[in-house]
Formats: C-alpha cells, structure tokens, sequence
C-alpha cells in the first residue's frame, strides 16, 4: 500500500524541508509538493518533524558479563528502541577466548534472529588475538562487518602490541575499530587504595574516583598515538571527560582522522549520582562513570561545533537485584544503565529545545552520521528516494514524563525516574509498517539482519 506523510517538516543533516513523502513497498518512493495521492494512504503529519528512523550504533543487549547477563535481551531492548524512534541498532557481538570470529558471530544471530523489533547490524568486539583469528578477518569483513570493537580495560582488553596488530590489519582489510579507552593499571590501583584506606569497598561514591578523568584521557592519548604509527582512523567511544576531548583535539591539529561518539548520561547526568542513599548509587555504576559539570559542559560545546560525530546510549541494562550484586563491594556491581528510549527524546529536550543543538544537527548525530560512519548510508540514516521508509514522525508540542513503569525495557528502574520531556516520537515506520505509536509497540519481532 503506497502511504503518503502529507505537510511535514522533512529534516535532514543539511536542512529542513516542507514537502509530500512517498513510501510503498518498505521504501522512500518520492519527495515533493502536493504528490498525487491517488490510491494512496494519506496521513497529514501537519506541524511535526519527519525524521529518517534514528540509529543506535553501541548497545548491549543479551551481554553476559559480572557473572550475569543484562536485562534487556534483544526483544525487550529493541522495543525500547522503537519505541522512542530508533529503527536500527548495531549491537556489539562479543568473541571469548578461544572462540573464533564465525562462532562468535554465530551466537550473537542466535540471540538477535527472529527477536528483533527494529533492524540490527553487528560490530565484533575482539576478545582473542592471533594469527588464525587475523587471517579469519579477511572473510568477517567480505561478509558484511566493517566495524570492531577493542577495549583497554577489562579482562578482554588488549595489549599495546595488539592494538598496532590489530588497527593496522584493519587498514588493509578497509575495517575500522571503535575502543574503549581507560586505563586498566590506573583503575587497578585505585581499587586497591580504596580497599587500604577504608579496608572495604562499599560506599559507592569512592566509585568515580577508581576510574578517574586522567585514566580516559592517557587510554586515548596512547590509542592515537599507536593510531598514528598505523596511519588509519579510529572511534572513540563513549567519551566522557573534556580531558579525553582535549586528547582528541590535539591529535586533529597534527592531521589525525579520529571519530567520536559520546552518549546522552553524560550530557544530562554528572558525578552526585553516586552519592544518592540506600545504594541508589550503583544504578548509575557506568565506564566510564558519569563526569562533572564541566565535562558536561565542554561535551555539548563539542557536539554544537560539530566536533563529535554520533551519539549512542551504551545501553547496557540490569534490575535492580543484578545491581545489588556489588553491596558489598562496589566493584562487583555489573555496569551499565538503560537508555535506549529516551535518548532521541533526551537530544531533543536538553539539545534542540535548550537552543544547544539544531534539528540538523540532531538528524546527523542520531541518524545520517552514524549511517555514514557505519557504511549503512543511504539505506539508512537518509529519506530519499530508494532508501528504506524508516520513519519518526515527531511531535515537537508531546509533553511527557519519564516512568520506570511505562518503559519497555526489562530494567525495573528508571534512570531520569519523573523527569519532564518536551517532544516525542509519534509515530515510528520499520519499513514502512508502523512498529510504534506514543511509545506504544504496534508491531514487534519484524527487525532484520543488516550487512555493513
């Protein structure tokens, strides 16, 4: 059935347009005045926003980690996708020790298939190293994964060997690696200091303090610098601290190409979270933790001069109970919080509605610019003709409140519990089907595997 969005605002990363949009067989058909609606399903989208459907490109749904796996696997997460106006994920599939990069990829289509409610990509997050597993790259990326994943921190973290192996075996294969970039010896030791000077590790609030601004901005500094020697460019994600930016800065001015994501708890969020009582503290427990106000600060000045490339959630969600895991020790708490629904919502309250971002710009932060970096670009990420109808139908006037009981992810809690949005995802297309309507699921588990 040929829909047509009739009176709409069509925002793209380049600017608004007020036209007619087209839509039949799960594609854009046509853009333009007054096209003729004969035959066709007309919806008068008069006063709202058309958005190409959002992308989140770092989430982690069915992760086992801490000695669990997170709440949200990918039916409950992807709903909480779709329900604020994400279409497409790239979720990050995760090889252990041993296992090669097929089985690894092999599993995370076990958890994804058929329980998807909005298209997915994957990245793979290398957990192993070695001559097989580079020779097996070759096949990974001819199959459809440009994009991989290594950490500095954590047990699957990677030496600085690996990393020059790793990024310049990528170059030759045309991939490109995002990294999470703390320094493990540095939050290492601060663990042990607090367990010396307090002989335990309760109080959650000496949490930010094991994982300092300094340990970002060093991981970074010596990612590009191993960068450098490769001559290829890297993502850094979840940026955090003004440190790690002032990191990013510098190697720019010497002619690096570095890509940066940052996410929506570290724009609206800062440190003080961990000190709320009755150990509310750990619901906020993320790495990196969340900053001070002047990194809050310097990361949307960043995102308004077009420093940054994508914002992404994290998502990475556990219960309340999971995260009581670590009452006794804070460093036992699994990390991660829930956000995969709120985070259009959250850019355009705080960014477009406080005047610090433009609608263009949040198109190209949620959408087009994460569609380019990924190479799902103009498939995704764009409303033109050919590309898929993924459409957010955005009411700029929806008032709304932020409800733990109301949210479709598995998490029982809510992060910004009460807090008050101004602009909602109406209505959101998969495709052309309407999958969700005021944050309510019209259609679910239709989401498909998407090569990139």
């Amino acid at each position: 059935m040929k829909r047509i969005f009739r009176g709409g605002m069509i925002v793209t990363g380049s600017g608004l347009k007020e036209a007619d949009l087209a839509v039949e067989d799960g594609k854009v058909l046509e853009i333009g005045s007054h096209l003729d609606s004969a035959g066709a399903e007309v919806e008068d989208v008069s006063g709202k926003y058309l958005f190409p459907g959002f992308i989140d490109a770092h989430t982690h749904m069915a992760l086992e980690v801490s000695g669990t796996i997170t709440a949200d696997k990918f039916d409950t997460g992807t709903k909480a996708e779709i329900a604020g106006g994400t279409t497409c994920i790239i979720d990050f599939a995760t090889q252990e020790k041993g296992e090669t990069l097929a089985e690894a990829l092999e599993h995370w289509h076990r958890k994804a298939d058929g329980q998807s409610s909005c298209d997915y990509a994957f990245h793979l997050a290398l957990g192993d190293w070695n001559e097989a597993v580079s020779q097996e790259l070759e096949q990974v990326v001819r199959e459809g994964i440009s994009s991989f994943k290594l950490y500095m921190t954590y047990d699957n973290r990677v030496d600085d060997k690996t990393m020059y192996e790793v990024l310049h075996r990528l170059k030759e294969l045309g991939g490109i690696a995002g990294v999470h970039c703390e320094n493990h010896g540095i939050i290492g030791a601060r663990l042990e200091e607090v367990l010396r000077e307090k002989g335990n590790r309760k109080d959650v609030s000496d949490y930010p303090k094991t994982r300092p601004a300094e340990a970002e901005a060093e991981a970074i500094h010596r990612l590009l610098k191993i960068a450098k020697c490769v001559d290829t460019p890297v993502i850094v994600v979840h940026l955090s601290t003004a440190q790690g930016y002032r990191e990013i800065q510098r190697a720019r001015k010497e002619g690096q190409v570095v890509y940066v994501e940052t996410c929506p708890q570290y724009l609206i969020m800062e440190e003080s979270k961990y000190t709320l009582p009755d150990g509310k503290g750990r619901n906020y427990m993320i790495a990196p933790p969340l900053r001070t106000d002047e990194d809050r600060e310097t990361l949307w000045q960043a995102l308004s001069e077009n420093q940054l490339q994508t914002i992404a959630t994290d998502h990475c969600s556990f219960t309340e109970e999971q995260k009581r895991a670590g009452a006794e020790d804070f460093s036992r708490t699994p990390c991660g919080m829930p956000g995969a629904e709120e985070r259009p919502a959250i850019i355009y309250h705080y960014g477009v509605g406080k005047q610090r971002l433009t609608l263009e710009q949040m198109c190209r932060y949620l959408s087009e610019g994460p569609a380019k970096q990924y190479r799902l670009y103009p498939q995704k990420g764009a409303l033109l003709p050919g590309s898929d109808a993924d459409i957010v139908v955005w009411n700029p006037q929806t008032e709304w409140m932020l409800l733990a009981d109301r949210q479709q992810s598995a998490a029982d809690y809510c992060p910004l519990e009460g807090t008050r949005l101004k602009g909602r995802a109406e209505k959101v297309y998969l495709r052309g089907e309407l999958v969700a309507q005021d944050g309510v699921i019209q259609k679910e588990k239709t989401g498909i595997y998407i090569r990139h």
